[in-house]
């Protein structure tokens, strides 16, 4: 509804409106006048009325319905949004004051939410608003050429940070940078990235896996949960007694459907994903591949680069140490670097403080420790993502060694146990 795709072609009404009670139908009619539409267009009858009329019939440009005899008016939403045709501004007005219906309404896809008793100019206010929609740019014009860059997000061991890393960068794009985002949470049970910025996620992203076919720009606009003016996310927290049943032909699809409609794509992409469904990064630009300075993490680096090398040759890496304590790391930078046969080039400081304040303020890491040293180098990594070119990544350092070769296991350990035993003295 409240998008950013084109309206469809002519023959659409500019306004029709389903109010509930005379007395507001009796302050709308006036404004509808003034703003040139037809008062006809105003009809007695609440959401229902217009879920039933809409059926039938073509949409609007802009729509307003009462909520006021909805019981539960998200998922009668849900039922409009069923009718209501790709564009179509929907402006709902109700009885309830509550800021969570509110954020939850504009989450869903309403472009605003007006309390009643209603006021001429609070109305006048908002259908121009509404109007101003269809002036705007689209992120989906074909006319605007504009280049896409599709980022993915592996860590190569649990815990260490890549969702963090992926949620900062999702919001640095769109809120700093301005660009029309899109953030894909593939950890389909247990994902972070709705949680991350105080989200419900939804069951788009479920809905999406048991029924492929469906996705297009509508289920799109539909299913995603808008965290900000240019970020949309795809999240899910499927349940765990229900294993992932896919091809992974869903995913895909909605990364190709991403294309259209956004200039930016982060995918919180599992390394499991990787071994499960190598074909997410054909069209992949970007891989921020997050670690730590353990010896386990830099044996999964060199495996995993190896298989970007092998299997999406055309993608760019890029290597975060994340986490890193001075002083503290079971490995040396040197060590880690020599042994991946290439270098860092991001380190995000460890800020347990930092971390612990974005969770209670339900923001993002990035946003909520703007002036610490951790998010200046996330702001950094961003700046170098939306500078990648399409171009295939290959300015690393690449060795003939065989791959457990490339790794100098015993002189590692070796410097492990000397440090361990130092400690116990």
């Amino acid at each position: 509804m409240n998008a950013p795709w084109k309206p469809g072609a002519g023959g659409r009404d500019p306004f029709a409106a389903f109010i509930c009670d005379e007395t507001a139908l009796d302050t709308l009619r006036p404004v509808v006048i003034e703003m040139g539409w037809q008062p006809e267009k105003c009809a007695k009858g609440g959401l229902r009325n217009a879920v039933q009329s809409l059926s039938v019939s073509a949409s609007p440009n802009i729509l307003m319905v009462d909520l006021s005899e909805s019981g539960d008016p998200l998922n009668d939403i849900n039922a409009l949004a069923e009718v209501c045709e790709p564009g179509t501004v929907v402006v709902a007005i109700g009885q309830v004051n509550d800021v969570r219906l509110y954020r939850d309404l504009l989450a869903s896809g309403i472009h605003d939410y007006l309390l009643k008793p209603l006021s001429a100019g609070q109305l006048r206010d908002a259908l121009t608003h509404a109007q101003a929609v269809f002036a705007a740019p689209k992120a989906s014009d074909p006319d605007a050429a504009k280049r896409h860059i599709s980022t993915a997000v592996v860590g190569t061991r649990g815990g260490v940070g890549a969702s963090t890393l992926a949620t900062s960068l999702a919001w640095l794009f769109s809120a700093d940078h301005k660009l029309p985002t899109a953030l894909l949470d593939l950890d389909v049970h247990f994902g972070t990235g709705a949680l991350a910025l105080d989200l419900e996620p939804g069951r788009g992203l479920t809905d999406a896996i048991d029924n492929p076919s469906r996705i297009d720009g509508l289920f799109i606009e539909r299913a995603m949960i808008r965290a900000n003016d240019n970020l949309a996310i795809l999240s899910a927290e499927a349940p765990i007694n229900s294993p992932l049943m896919t091809d992974g032909s869903a995913f895909v699809q909605l990364e190709e459907e991403f294309r259209h409609a956004f200039e930016m794509t982060v995918i919180d992409l599992p390394r499991n994903m990787l071994i499960n469904f190598p074909h997410l990064l054909a069209d992949v630009n970007v891989v921020v591949l997050a670690t730590e300075m353990t010896l386990a993490s830099a044996r999964d680096t060199i495996r995993i680069l190896s298989w970007l090398k092998t299997n999406a040759a055309h993608a760019q890496p890029l290597i975060v140490a994340n986490k890193v304590q001075a002083g503290i790391a079971e490995i040396s930078k040197a060590d880690f670097e020599a042994s991946i046969e290439r270098k860092i080039d991001f380190t995000v400081p460890y800020d347990l403080k930092a971390a612990a304040n974005a969770a209670k303020l339900g923001q993002t890491f990035a946003d909520a420790n703007r002036a610490s040293k951790a998010s200046t180098a996330i702001r950094q990594l961003a700046e170098s993502v939306i500078g990648a070119s399409d171009e295939d990544a290959g300015d690393s350092p690449a060795g003939k060694k065989s791959l457990l070769g490339s790794f100098d296991f015993k002189s590692l350990l070796a410097k492990k146990d000397k440090a361990a035993a130092r400690a116990d003295a």
